[in-house]
């Protein structure tokens, strides 16, 4: 474990330990903490636990929109942290590289860009398949319509935050038993998208 007194400091140990975890505090001297989550994300998928005073709902939603994995209000025990760091890694290094993803019924292979529910094959496009994978690689993540434009850009060269929508309402046409009511693709009002992790 390494610490950092100072948000210029933790995006230099970030860059050269290559940590396993962030966990931010948002109240960082000189730099503040989102500003150091926003850097780290241009940078690498990290897991970020944000730690914060602040109890309001609009600071949450905000801290998930430059994406942090958690959130973590003052005052806490040392267990509950332990508790969410666990959870954050057991989501995003269970699977991060999988070239089989199972979620339920529903299985991609990546690397054939194929997906099957129940035995069935689906017929999804490139930028589907690549919206779903991103999603389903990282269970449980919140992912910002913009984080999602970044992943399928090379794809299809849309340039619109709400593109995005278009193709999750097309995803879930095809994927989810009750699109109406979905089980696996699901929306965080307010922030962006996630896989659900079962």
């Amino acid at each position: 474990m390494v610490r950092a007194g100072t948000g210029e400091d933790a995006l230099a140990l970030a860059s050269t330990r290559h940590p396993d975890l962030v966990i931010l505090d948002l109240g960082l001297p000189q730099m503040g903490g989102l500003d150091v989550a926003t850097r780290l994300r241009t940078d690498t998928p990290v897991p970020i636990i944000m730690l914060t005073a602040r109890v309001e709902e609009s600071d949450r939603i905000l801290g998930f929109g430059v994406g942090a994995d958690d959130y973590v209000t003052k005052p806490f025990s040392p267990r509950e942290l332990v508790a969410r760091v666990q959870a954050v890694l057991r989501r995003t290094t269970a699977r991060p590289d999988a070239q089989i993803i199972r979620l339920g019924d529903l299985t991609l292979d990546v690397p054939r860009m194929a997906v099957v529910r129940a035995g069935r094959s689906l017929d999804l496009t490139a930028t589907e398949f690549q919206l779903l994978a991103t999603l389903a690689q990282h269970p449980g993540r919140i992912f910002t319509r913009s984080q999602l434009l970044d992943a399928v850009r090379g794809t299809d060269g849309e340039a619109f935050d709400r593109a995005i929508d278009a193709h999750v309402k097309n995803i879930r046409r095809k994927i989810e038993p009750d699109p109406h009511r979905p089980r696996y693709l699901l929306t965080v009002y307010g922030v962006g998208y996630k896989c659900s992790e079962s």
